[in-house]
């Protein structure tokens, strides 16, 4: 259990993606990130994006995987200590 009045810290890892399609249509590129490169590429093939729905299909040419740190603090606990007291 956790001391009274204090936040537990919890790390979650996240994977980030930067990505560039080309147009097979256009032969232009498209910029952009998300968290499932395989997915993101069927959203945009599938015609779902707004700015790239008239220049399918598109084929990914180049991604680079980051490391997202995504921090949380479990304020419950301390919330729950303060119930009952005037703040």
């Amino acid at each position: 259990m956790s001391t009274p009045g204090k936040c537990v810290y919890l790390k979650q890892i996240k994977m980030f993606y930067s990505y560039i399609l080309k147009s097979l249509k256009e032969g232009k590129y498209y910029y952009g990130s998300c968290g499932d490169l395989v997915k993101r590429l069927q959203v945009h093939n599938s015609g779902k994006v707004k700015s790239t729905k008239g220049r399918r299909p598109f084929e990914m040419i180049y991604s680079e995987k980051f490391e997202l740190e995504v921090r949380h603090f479990k304020e419950n606990i301390f919330i729950k200590q303060l119930k009952g007291t005037n703040i």
